[in-house]
């Protein structure tokens, strides 16, 4: 299996210049061989790779850096080359790659050598090839089988600076049980973020207070003077207030779906195509702030990890088939109750879409675990609905499991 782990640089003011030196650097190689291959013919990735103890020959500058990660930034090139050219045979309109200017070139890779994960005088520092000992704030330790293969460093627009490990563990996962007993259904939404068949339902994280941060620091940014030193110190107010959205969001989405992938057998969710949803006329900010694509990616991989049955089904009709009969009832979003005129099978809509995405799944997975339907009755006793703040919260349900990752 393979993971990233992620860790925060305390790097001095003497490493942070040596250190954006370099990333520079690489942004200027990066341009120089994309010049090259929109002008010269016939080049190659590995052909240019092998021009690289030449070109140090006249730029001298070049021997300051580690030839490994001197051939990463070709490879990178030609990796993102490659990228292009595929979204274009599937039939998505693209361009041409773009020269990096010195804000769009933030991250350099280290892979299989050049850097060691080190402790000295009782602190953790990554040690990378001409650069020097950088001290890391290692507040979770790394697996005991886990093998380094790379490590990312990458500046933020913050202005902070980040490791990305990349480790690989053995294959030894846990078996998936044959028969799962304890199974759920999920079904996303915006309002409540999820909404299951045990008749939990999360909210979704109120971010409000973040986004009026953000929006006036924005305004504030917009009065400055471009290029002055107060435009980049507003200019990072700004990016600070992305990345505080951005890391509260992912948190709630990990403990959400640490919670899942622990506690059932089998989880069952919507196949859904979250870029073609956010691209749908209307509401397109709240679908994108929902980040449902995000907590199925992070789901799928925590199950397999934790030996749990992941199974996405097709999303089409689960709304309007009735969970009890099966008789699809047409109903605009505005209606929250699922009322069956063929049963009389009456449900909270999203609960009655939960139960629809596990029976899909079940038959999905073939599995013989039990497919009961809802009672005929009214919304089941005990079902609760739970504010997202609740997740990140001691004591809660999904708080009651190790870690965030």
């Amino acid at each position: 299996m393979h993971y990233n782990y992620r860790y925060k640089l305390d790097p001095s003011d003497a490493l942070r210049e040596t250190m954006d030196r370099h990333r520079d650097l690489y942004r200027q190689v990066y341009n120089h061989f994309l010049y090259r291959l929109n002008r010269a013919e016939g080049t190659t990735k590995h052909g240019e790779i092998n021009r690289l103890p030449s070109i140090k020959e006249w730029w001298t500058d070049l021997a300051s850096l580690y030839s490994r990660t001197l051939q990463n930034v070709v490879e990178r090139l030609y990796d993102n080359l490659s990228r292009l050219k595929n979204a274009k045979d599937n039939g998505r309109a693209v361009g041409l790659l773009k020269w990096k200017a010195p804000n769009e070139y933030r991250s350099f890779t280290y892979r299989q050598s050049g850097f060691e994960l080190k402790n000295t005088s009782g602190r953790t520092v990554l040690r990378l090839s001409k650069i020097g000992d950088i001290p890391l704030r290692l507040h979770r330790e790394l697996p005991d089988d886990a093998a380094i293969k790379q490590v990312t460093v990458k500046k933020e627009p913050t202005g902070e600076w980040f490791a990305s490990f990349g480790i690989e563990t053995p294959d030894d996962l846990p078996e998936k049980p044959e028969n799962p007993t304890n199974c759920v259904g999920i079904d996303v939404g915006i309002l409540t973020y999820v909404h299951d068949t045990d008749g939990m339902a999360v909210g979704s994280l109120d971010l409000s207070d973040e986004r009026d941060r953000l929006e006036d620091e924005q305004r504030k940014l917009a009065r400055k003077e471009h290029g002055s030193n107060n435009c980049e110190k507003q200019r990072r107010r700004v990016a600070e207030c992305h990345a505080d959205l951005k890391r509260k969001r992912r948190d709630f989405l990990h403990k959400l779906s640490n919670y899942y992938a622990r506690e059932y057998d089998l989880v069952a969710v919507e196949d859904l195509d979250a870029k073609g949803l956010v691209e749908l006329d209307g509401n397109s900010r709240n679908r994108a702030g929902a980040a449902w694509g995000t907590f199925l990616r992070l789901l799928e991989y925590k199950c397999e990890r934790e030996g749990t049955h992941f199974v996405a089904v097709d999303p089409a009709g689960t709304t309007k088939e009735c969970a009890a009969c099966g008789v699809s009832t047409d109903k605009p979003l505005w209606v929250r109750e699922h009322s069956c005129p063929s049963c009389g099978f009456t449900a909270d809509r999203d609960w009655n879409a939960a139960w629809n995405i596990l029976s899909r799944g079940i038959k999905q997975v073939g599995a013989g675990c039990s497919e009961s339907t809802p009672v005929e009755t009214a919304l089941p006793t005990g079902i609760h609905s739970v504010p997202a703040k609740r997740v990140l919260e001691a004591g809660s349900p999904i708080t009651r499991i190790n870690g965030s990752g």
